[in-house]
């Protein structure tokens, strides 16, 4: 027997249809990347998106036609999304971070046939569109006083693209499993891999986002979503501020310190979402220049690990509660999130710090699980690392055209990569990547705690650890530190200042100061290119 339940698809367009209809002045405020703040709301953006749709339609773009976009967080981009899944066609977000050879690559694999741009990446485009046979069109996301000069052909200006539509349109129905989106994982090894997902997927994973133990956004907050849409999907972003009803603070291409702080104050942001680096930036200017952060109540910090020392300046000295996240782009990308369990909520200083430097604990439709190389269950006992394998309903089952099959078994799991262990309340951590942890006579030692520790120094702006070959123990660590401007700490102070927080075993065989530390297109420290620059380097303990 089944249930006497209405049909009723989980399908992007419902999430938009639902703020226009029940939240239709909420704002979208955006700083454009022209200039000027822009303000629209979300009855407005349904209407353009629908607009789009209709001129999409007429493009002759289909069901399940991939359409890229490589823009910056405005409402010109949330407009795309919603009118490109609006008819059954993927919009494919593009990292203007990679090389161009690399986004040519992706463009190809994916087959893109229209684009949507920021006139700041018009320079790519100029030398990457060439090389992709499939694209037929370039929209750029301006009007026609501000777009550039190009020799490119079928260029046209959004705004004057758009007007010819009336908005006299429907929304395409069809399965809610078919594809929505897509996004290539940052390709570190070998070329970037495709994720593919579903209106189902998208929609369920805004709502995990909303429990309470989650983002727990409502319509009262004014969220800046400073994670770019091209980065793991927005975070949901995209989905669940709509869904929510909040309102959305549109960052555009400027994220230093001082101007996050400056649209975190005149916006009066409540909550928001980035990687460390943005937030260190964010710090360092408070630092500098003083000031407060009165409205800001949440910040999800997600992307790479979160330095202790970020928490603690964030929640003792901003009064921002801080909430540790990791994710990836194969699960759309909420994994967990480390807010506070009953077991935990007397803890104080330093022992809640502790538990908040843990990746915290799954949303409903995340499992886990960490096991060792043969696939055994490892015990959670909040020290045994092992392999990170997850499965859910916003989880990849493989990627586009099936490469990496290896990553996911028979069971459904998804190997991550990562090492992690788990405690017995299910709180998750990670420790390493399983690529970057260094096995040292045997025994494995945290990147992430020695370079969370060491940004925890006051003269210290970042910091990398490196695994090196050592003859007698295998691999030792090295650790690359980035001094603050104007600080001069020395290898000595880096290494007392390590003593007695960590095992003596885990002390870096030595410190190395550089002006930058290399990153991924996604934010992330790029430990393969490290280790390449410090190849011939020779420990003093040899």
């Amino acid at each position: 027997m089944q249930g006497l339940m209405q049909q009723w698809p989980l399908l992007c367009s419902k999430v938009i249809d639902h703020a226009a209809t029940y939240h239709p002045l909420r704002e979208v405020v955006s700083r454009s990347v022209e200039g000027p703040m822009h303000r629209t709301n979300y009855r407005e953006v349904r209407a353009r998106a629908m607009k789009l749709a209709q001129r999409l339609d007429r493009e002759g773009i289909r069901l399940g036609d991939r359409v890229a976009t490589m823009a910056w967080n405005t409402w010109r981009h949330l407009e795309c999304w919603y009118g490109i899944v609006g008819i059954g066609a993927i919009y494919h977000t593009l990292n203007p971070r990679l090389f161009p050879e690399q986004i040519a690559w992706i463009m190809n694999d994916a087959e893109d046939r229209i684009i949507f741009a920021d006139i700041t990446f018009m320079p790519i485009l100029e030398a990457i569109a060439p090389n992709v046979p499939s694209l037929e069109k370039i929209v750029v996301l301006t009007d026609a006083a501000n777009l550039p000069e190009t020799k490119l052909a079928n260029v046209v200006a959004y705004e004057d693209w758009l007007a010819e539509a009336d908005g006299d349109f429907a929304w395409k129905e069809f399965n809610e499993n078919t594809a929505a989106g897509m996004c290539y994982t940052s390709g570190t090894t070998g070329n970037p891999k495709g994720v593919l997902y579903s209106h189902r997927s998208n929609l369920l994973h805004s709502m995990m986002a909303q429990q309470p133990d989650a983002m727990g956004l409502s319509s009262r907050d004014r969220v800046l979503p400073i994670v770019p849409l091209f980065h793991a999907n927005g975070w949901g972003l995209a989905f669940s501020c709509p869904m929510a009803g909040a309102a959305m603070i549109m960052p555009g291409a400027r994220m230093d310190g001082a101007s996050v702080y400056e649209i975190l104050t005149t916006e009066k942001v409540t909550f928001s979402a980035a990687v460390p680096t943005v937030w260190l930036m964010l710090l360092q200017h408070l630092e500098k220049v003083g000031g407060e952060l009165p409205d800001l109540r949440k910040v999800v910090i997600g992307g790479s690990a979160c330095p202790r020392a970020v928490t603690q300046k964030f929640q003792e000295v901003y009064g921002v509660q801080v909430i540790h996240a990791w994710g990836m782009t194969e699960m759309s990308p909420l994994g967990s999130l480390c807010t506070i369990k009953p077991e935990y909520q007397d803890l104080t200083g330093d022992a809640l710090l502790d538990i908040e430097e843990k990746q915290g604990h799954p949303p409903f439709a995340v499992e886990m699980k960490v096991t060792d190389d043969e696939n055994v269950e490892r015990p959670w006992d909040g020290k045994t690392f092992g392999r990170l394998k997850v499965r859910g309903p916003a989880v990849a089952s493989s990627y586009y055209k099936g490469t990496g099959a290896e990553a996911f078994d028979e069971d459904g799991w998804f190997d991550t990569g990562d090492v992690a262990h788990m405690d017995q309340h299910g709180y998750m951590q990670i420790t390493d990547r399983a690529k970057d942890v260094i096995k040292s006579g045997g025994e494995w030692i945290s990147t992430i705690d020695l370079e969370n520790l060491a940004v925890g120094h006051p003269d210290v702006a970042e910091a990398a650890v490196i695994g090196l070959a050592h003859p007698k123990w295998d691999e030792r660590p090295l650790m690359v530190i980035v001094r603050k401007e104007g600080r001069n700490v020395s290898r000595e102070d880096i290494l007392a200042y390590l003593d007695g927080k960590i095992a003596k075993w885990w002390m870096p065989d030595d410190v190395a100061f550089v002006d930058e530390i290399p990153h991924t297109a996604t934010g992330k420290i790029q430990k393969m290119t490290l280790r390449d620059q410090f190849r011939d380097y020779r420990l003093p303990t040899i």
